[in-house]
């Protein structure tokens, strides 16, 4: 049993959109990412996806729906198969939970696509 501390494990890394995987539970990996801009729209066939925010804002405009502003302390819960774009007008702090087969960018392979994310 180890106890992680979120905040201190920020201040690792400073690249953006690219998840750092820091637990594993269930077939699921615990991430911390740094955002900011947009991401790509993006869906995950088999598998739901949380975002929940540590420090900043973050937007996750779903399409055809309503966007969804998530503050610190907040999450949401993506379902399989519904198409999102993550957005962050400002640096924003965000923990994931997503299966350990999951791509961060799902269906699209672009230049932002991380196949091999590093533990830290």
């Amino acid at each position: 049993m180890e106890k992680v501390n979120l905040l201190q494990k920020f201040t690792l890394f400073n690249d953006l959109w690219s998840p750092k995987i820091v637990g594993e539970l269930n077939g699921q990996y615990v991430k911390l990412a740094k955002l900011k801009g947009e991401f790509v729209w993006h869906q995950h066939e088999a598998e739901e996806e949380l975002f929940m925010v540590i420090e900043g804002t973050l937007v996750i405009q779903l399409r055809g729906q309503d966007d969804v502003v998530l503050e610190q302390g907040e999450f949401v819960i993506i379902p399989r198969g519904v198409e999102h774009k993550p957005v962050a007008a400002e640096e924003v702090h965000v923990l994931l939970f997503e299966s350990k087969s999951t791509l961060h960018t799902g269906n699209v392979k672009t230049e932002r696509t991380v196949e091999k994310q590093d533990w830290i």
